[in-house]
């Protein structure tokens, strides 16, 4: 026998509540966490926006911006366009995969003031030469496909990246003058419907402005992202140019989009259920499945154990036999074979002679009784002539009492 407690179910109730509450909270958190990842994550994955630390990353010049007291923005969701004539400078740092149709959609959904900043660098980042996270450990500059800068508002735009040396030249922006520091290299544009506000050191322009509205391109981003801090005099240059740009664009603070870079801005049911005013239903729908959950668990209970149809033991199998009769209404069919029954016992155990037929017993069985009390004969012969229950269980008590009086087993 293995001695372990016998419990009227398999499980703890305890346990298994805590169970199914763990998987729900579990699975809840699961959807909410892949519904707003974008809008939690850090960002610093080495990548080229405003949240990264990498090389070309804009965290350095966000963080410069901040201290000098100018009004900063992360965007991570689409705005639309102020009705307010200043708004902040909008800056746009898309990616080489960048669909052109989303660009065009910001752009839709901002009057003017906005600062496209091309892309440059294709990063990755090798295993255990990283120095630290979110760094990267190399990059490629390869020139972006004029695609996305959307033709109705600039025409044709080529990307191309000259050979020329890094050297620091004399720029005027917004009526504001400062050396800007061209990398080697570095990235221009050309086009019909922009005018060139920093020429390139062999042609076209580094930083440049549509013609129809105030929207700028910098074709380099290496004079404003964490490359261009590796120095004071580059930092400071950076810092001048983005104050320029607001300036001749009339902006009162800067907003860094990071919707182009997977960070927030996603369309989705999943996302919907978790923010507002929708979270509110999903609060309500977590809160009624949980009292349901609550519902059956009180109402059931554990499962019920079934027992035996016939119990184990020579009481129940009496019991099981006498309520059989009871049910089938033939307790007087039973008189004779209970007179025969207790006849027999009584014989058996006095030995009685044998060979003798059943009168000449009740009289041998007669003869040991006492005087007072009716004999054994009499009974015998009247309880098979019962004519109810009552005077059946008479004759059959009366019975029962002579044979525990001889026997001595009551």
């Amino acid at each position: 026998m293995s001695g372990a407690r016998e419990t009227g179910h398999g499980f703890n109730p305890l346990l298994i509540a805590g169970l199914v509450l763990t998987g729900v909270v579990a699975f809840i958190a699961l959807w909410a966490l892949v519904a707003l990842a974008p809008e939690l994550s850090s960002g610093n994955d080495g990548g080229g926006h405003a949240l990264s630390k990498a090389a070309p990353g804009y965290a350095a010049i966000v963080d410069l911006a901040e201290r000098a007291g100018a009004d900063v923005e992360l965007r991570r969701r689409v705005d639309f366009a102020s009705s307010e004539e200043r708004g902040p400078l909008l800056i746009l740092t898309p990616k080489h995969d960048s669909k052109p149709e989303k660009i065009a959609e910001l752009l839709a959904r901002q009057n003017d003031r906005v600062l496209i900043i091309l892309p440059k660098w294709q990063t990755l980042r090798i295993p255990g030469r990283t120095p630290k996270p979110g760094w990267v450990s190399n990059g490629i500059p390869i020139a972006p496909s004029g695609a996305l800068l959307p033709e109705p508002l600039f025409g044709k735009v080529g990307v191309r990246a000259p050979g020329a040396k890094a050297q620091a030249i004399a720029a005027e922006v917004g009526g504001r003058r400062f050396s800007a520091y061209l990398p080697a290299d570095a990235q221009v544009v050309d086009g019909d419907a922009i005018e060139p506000l920093i020429a390139g050191a062999n042609g076209g322009a580094v930083l440049a402005r549509a013609k129809k509205r105030d929207v700028y391109i910098l074709a380099d981003p290496d004079l404003i992202d964490n490359l261009a801090f590796a120095s004071r005099d580059k930092a400071r240059a950076a810092a001048l140019l983005i104050d320029a740009i607001g300036e001749d664009a009339d902006a009162d603070g800067l907003a860094f989009d990071l919707t182009l870079n997977g960070f927030g801005g996603q369309r989705s049911l999943l996302r919907f259920a978790f923010v507002p005013p929708f979270i509110g239903i999903t609060l309500c729908l977590i809160a009624a499945g949980l009292l349901a959950l609550w519902q059956a668990w009180v109402r059931f209970g554990p499962a019920l154990k079934p027992g035996r149809a016939i119990a184990v033991s020579k009481a129940a199998l009496i019991a099981n036999s006498a309520d059989l009769v009871r049910q089938a209404r033939r307790e007087l069919d039973g008189a004779a074979a209970y007179v025969a029954s207790q006849r027999s016992a009584i014989a058996r155990r006095l030995h009685a002679p044998t060979g003798i037929d059943a009168a000449a017993t009740d009289d041998w069985i007669d003869r040991r009784l006492k005087a007072e009390g009716d004999p054994f004969s009499a009974l015998a012969r009247r309880l098979p002539l019962a004519r109810n229950k009552h005077e059946f269980l008479e004759g059959a008590q009366a019975l029962s009492d002579i044979r525990k009086e001889l026997l001595r087993d009551g």
